[in-house]
């Protein structure tokens, strides 16, 4: 992993942990696989616990790892850094995208119920004015609040499930798109299936959760994007690339729709790129996911992990070759 990770990914209870279950061949945190040390510890390792910044793990790396069983990943995709060469090795795969799903879903919430309320825009007037708001500032709003909303989840990855539990806390009802969900399981979730084009013509707030694949790609497009009817607020917390940036910049620009994007296309926006300036859109650096106290989540979840390993259980958080098409 990335060097400095260490003491945040796994604080002192978290690393007594793995120093319980595991030993630890020196150097104990590599950052690359090319150093006479690297190969020495690469020769001897069953399992490599990983973080952000991973060296790619594939064939050729492998081959200098003729010990190896398991990658124990401490963040959450693998799709960086691990080739479907480990996979046909044999070797077992555990990612913390579950505990990385936490913070994200929190973020999208908070981004609904902010969002919704209109704060953005109205915080905007404020600031300028030092002076109350008025009755025209909210007439201006398209609806405020989320009280009988129609929220809209694309995708029931990890974080989008996690965003469906948070938003029972609402008076809202959820629709779901998600091809892989049938509709036994989107009545166990408590949300009611329907097509794209439905979700994003009838959501009041429509939240992307969807990986980034070749079938993803623009999932968002110039008209689906027409179809969101005046004043739907548009959160992502998922990949820039899954919707037009280009197409929703003039829905914007409008004051049509509004947007919360933690990620956008390209990433960051050109410094003169019209979103930035916008009232009505509220932009932030790729922070949803896990960030200061939140990491240590991660090495707990990967420390688990190892324990199940050592005591030969499965793990609790596996990563397949056939999930690399269908997660982040």
């Amino acid at each position: 992993m990335r060097p400095g990770l260490l003491d945040d990914v796994f604080p002192p209870l978290v690393r007594a942990r793995i120093e319980d279950a595991a030993e630890l061949r020196h150097p104990a945190v590599i950052s690359e696989f090319d150093s006479p040390e690297a190969s020495a510890a690469l020769a001897e390792a069953e399992v490599l616990l990983t973080g952000w910044g991973c060296p790619p793990v594939d064939a050729a790396l492998l081959q200098r790892a003729p010990r190896l069983r398991a990658v124990i990943h401490a963040a959450g995709t693998v799709k960086t850094f691990l080739s479907p060469d480990a996979f046909d090795r044999g070797i077992v795969v555990s990612s913390a995208a579950a505990a990385n799903a936490v913070p994200v879903a929190e973020y999208t919430l908070a981004a609904i119920i902010m969002g919704t309320k209109r704060v953005f825009p109205l915080a905007g007037m404020f600031r300028s004015r030092r002076t109350h708001r008025t009755g025209a500032d909210l007439d201006r709003q398209h609806w405020m609040g989320t009280h009988g909303l129609t929220i809209g989840v694309v995708g029931a990855s990890r974080v989008g499930r996690r965003v469906i539990e948070l938003l029972r806390i609402l008076d809202a009802d959820v629709l779901l798109y998600d091809p892989y969900v049938d509709a036994a399981e989107a009545a166990l979730l408590g949300v009611t299936p329907v097509d794209l084009d439905t979700l994003v013509a009838t959501s009041d707030v429509v939240t992307v959760h969807a990986p980034d694949t070749a079938q993803t790609r623009g999932l968002i497009d110039a008209r689906r994007i027409g179809l969101m009817r005046p004043g739907t607020l548009l959160v992502n917390t998922a990949r820039g690339s899954l919707v037009d940036t280009q197409a929703l910049t003039g829905h914007l620009v409008s004051g049509r729709l509004d947007a919360v994007l933690d990620v956008t296309s390209p990433e960051p926006l050109p410094p003169g790129h019209p979103l930035w300036d916008l009232p009505n859109v509220f932009i932030t650096p790729h922070l949803a996911g896990a960030q200061g106290n939140e990491v240590g989540r991660l090495g707990a979840l990967a420390a688990d992990e190892l324990v199940r390993y050592a005591a030969g259980s499965p793990f609790a958080h596996p990563v397949h070759r056939a999930d690399l098409e269908r997660i982040a």
